[in-house]
Parts: C-alpha cells; structure tokens; sequence
C-alpha cells in the first residue's frame, strides 16, 4: 500500500478524461448551440420559438432514454458506449449545417440526445460515484468547472467562426473537432470501476478497507429506489431538478436576449465566455463547498446568488460590464446541475441505488427542458422581449430554495423510519 499511495491515484485520470469528455460534449456543443439561433432563425425564416423546439425534441428523448442509458451503461463496456455517444451526439451536431429546413434540427435531436444522455448527464456522476469514496463533490466540482474553461475557450471561437465562417461551415467544425477529440481520450482513459484496473476508490484506503469488496460494501449505505419515490424528499428533487433547469436553460437563449439589445454575435460569444467562467468558478466552489459546509448549506448560497443575477439583468443591465458580471453570476447558477444534482442525490439517498434514483430524479430535468427552452422562445416572438423570462426564474430560484428545505425535511423522515441503512 506504501507503493501505492505514492502514485497518482487512477480515479484522478478517470476525472482527467470525464473533463475532457463532458467538457467538449456540454461547454463546445451544448452550450455554444444558442449562438447559431439567431442566424438559423433569420436564414431559414422560422420564429425563435418554432426552431427552439428541437431542444424540447431532445429533450422527450432524453426523459424516455435516461433509464435504458443507465441500464446500457452497467451491461456493456464503458468505452464503447461513451465512443459511440459522442458520435452520435457530435456527429448530429455537425450534421445541423447541412439542414435547409427546420425539421432537420427536430430529426437530428433524437441521435443529439441519445448521445447526450451518457456524455452530459449519466456518465459523469456514475463514474465519480464509483471511483471517488472522498472528495466526491470536488471531483463533480472539476469536472463542472472543466466544462467552463472548456466552454470559456470555445465560446468566443464559435461565435467568431459563426461571424466569418457562416453556421453552417461553423456547425460541421465544430461537430467533427469534438469527435476527433473525445474519442481518443475515452478509448485511453475511461474505466468503468476501481476492479478493471485492481484497486479501490479513492479515498477507500483512507478508511482502512484493505480489498476491494470491503470499499464497495463501506459505500453501499442509503435507500433504496422504491424507498426513495414513496418519500417527499424524492419528488422535492425531482423539482428542484425541474427548476433549476428551467433556469439554467436560459442560457441557451442569452444571445439571442443580448442580440436583441443591439449587439453583434462576436460580442454575445464573449459574454458566453463569461458566463462558462461563471460555471467554472461556481462548479469548483460550490464542490469545495458541498464537502466542506454540506450540499443543504451550499445549494441555499447557490439559489441566492442566482436572484442577485437576475436582479442585475433586470434592474441594472445598464452597460456591458454589468451585463457580463450579471451573466458571469448566472453560470454560477447554471453549475448547480452538474455539481448539485449530484451531490444532492448522494446527501439525500446515499449510495445504495445511487445511479437509478439520480436516472430517475434526472426525469426533471428532461421535462424541463420540454418545456422551458421553447416557452422562452415563444414568449420571445410573442412579446419581443426577455423580460417576462428573467421575472419567470426569478421565482423558479426562490422556489428551489423551498425545494431544498422540503428535500432534507423528507430525509429526516426516510431515517427515523428507519429506511437509510
């Protein structure tokens, strides 16, 4: 064991390539799709809301898949699931620039979300839940914030390519760089559990288990799935994946909102990078912070800050350096899904059927974005104005902040009725 506290600990190279992977699928493809919405909207001469629909189309994908992706992931290997989704994901990504009618982005979202389905949202979780025994919420916290400096980087290049290149040309780059990338990383790095490569999880020799049967049995604690969805705790999650969603789904549309104030897309790409600046500090802080004053503690800080953004782009968006501090804030926000979610799940249920109740409470988040991502569109093209939306999460913030307290008064109950064991 003395060897082998000398070297870097393999969990921390499954972290390297989930970086890499979720980073390039979330802060290059999903987060850079918002800058293409004006252009293709104006192009194609569809309204905001009729093209914004494909995000809900990905998303009814996403709500019916989450279970058979979690199932897939535990029966084949890793690698070639992972490979084959950022294919899928990336390649309909490219694909997009091809497309001379808007049913071809409602088309392509089914293999968009499909692939989307392991890298964004399974795959990350799962396997930090697997290799990490400590440090699990700075590891999800990496891992967000990875996605910002990655999407930080490629922001402002997407937005600059879409300028002199076109969305289209910019579409396929974009797509077919992402699956030049991903997939060497997840065919080197990427292991399902400590077994493949004889170990434990981290932080697993720390607490003085000597195999590997031993660190598995020290986490196997919490609920169970069927305990879980009798609880108040459990739907109290549901809708704070709901919520926060719906929040984070803005996002989407900050350029078209910073557009429609009279400004260019090369100045809306270096916003976004603001505002992945915003994920990457909100994921690493809010990670540090859920190990250090708890995930109850941290979520309550998070949804504050996220009022305070919104306060600024309602009452004090005045110039661009507040426009960029409030949008800044709101990545911070939009971290909470990749960070909190997760870390929630643990706090709440523990790690007994820790991946089929996050699959299950993840069910929010793909009906949020049914919903959420073409609502705001809609109310766009039928007011001429973001207003309505940013006064919209205003309440949606405050209500998680209710969530929260419902989620841990129903945790209470799941260990007095003796249920946590």
């Amino acid at each position: 064991m003395s060897q082998n506290k000398r070297k870097i600990h393999y969990a921390w190279w499954i972290l390297l390539g989930l970086c890499m992977m979720v980073g390039l699928g979330k802060g290059s493809l999903n987060n850079s799709a918002g800058l293409f919405l004006k252009q293709v909207s104006n192009d194609l001469g569809v309204g905001m809301g009729s093209l914004s629909l494909y995000f809900s189309v990905s998303a009814i994908i996403t709500m019916f898949f989450l279970p058979i992706g979690g199932k897939l992931m535990a029966k084949y290997d890793t690698r070639l699931i992972l490979s084959a989704a950022i294919i899928l994901q990336a390649g309909a990504f490219a694909m997009f620039g091809l497309m001379n009618s808007v049913w071809g982005w409602y088309i392509l979202a089914v293999p968009l979300a499909v692939g989307g389905v392991f890298i964004t949202v399974i795959a990350g979780p799962v396997l930090i839940n697997q290799w990490f025994k400590k440090s699990k919420g700075l590891a999800l916290g990496i891992m967000g914030a990875a996605g910002g400096a990655i999407g930080a980087i490629s922001q402002p290049i997407v937005g600059n390519l879409i300028a002199n290149q076109g969305w289209r040309t910019s579409y396929i780059i974009v797509g077919i760089a992402v699956i030049v990338l991903v997939v060497p990383i997840v065919l080197l790095l990427i292991r399902k559990s400590p077994l493949e490569k004889k170990t434990l999880p981290y932080g697993a020799e720390a607490a003085g288990n000597t195999s590997a049967g031993a660190g598995a049995g020290a986490e196997n604690k919490g609920v169970t799935l069927a305990a879980a969805k009798k609880s108040s705790a459990f739907y109290a999650l549901l809708t704070f994946f709901f919520l926060i969603t719906s929040v984070a789904s803005f996002s989407v549309h900050i350029p078209s909102y910073l557009m429609n104030k009279g400004f260019d897309v090369s100045f809306a790409g270096n916003v976004m990078a603001t505002n992945m600046i915003g994920v990457l500090i909100g994921s690493l802080v809010i990670g540090f912070a859920s190990d250090k004053i708890g995930t109850r503690n941290t979520a309550m800080l998070a949804m504050i800050l996220g009022v305070l953004a919104i306060g600024l782009l309602l009452f004090a968006a005045s110039s661009t350096l507040v426009i960029s501090l409030a949008v800044g804030l709101f990545g911070l926000v939009s971290a909470s899904i990749g960070t909190l979610g997760p870390a929630l799940t643990s706090s709440l249920f523990g790690n007994k059927e820790y991946s089929q109740i996050y699959s299950n409470a993840s069910l929010g988040l793909a009906i949020s974005s049914i919903i959420a991502l073409p609502a705001y569109g809609f109310v766009f093209d039928f007011t001429g104005s973001y207003t309505p939306v940013l006064y919209a999460i205003g309440i949606m913030l405050i209500l998680n902040i209710v969530c929260i307290s419902i989620a841990f008064g129903g945790k209470k109950k799941l260990e007095q009725a003796g249920l946590w064991n």
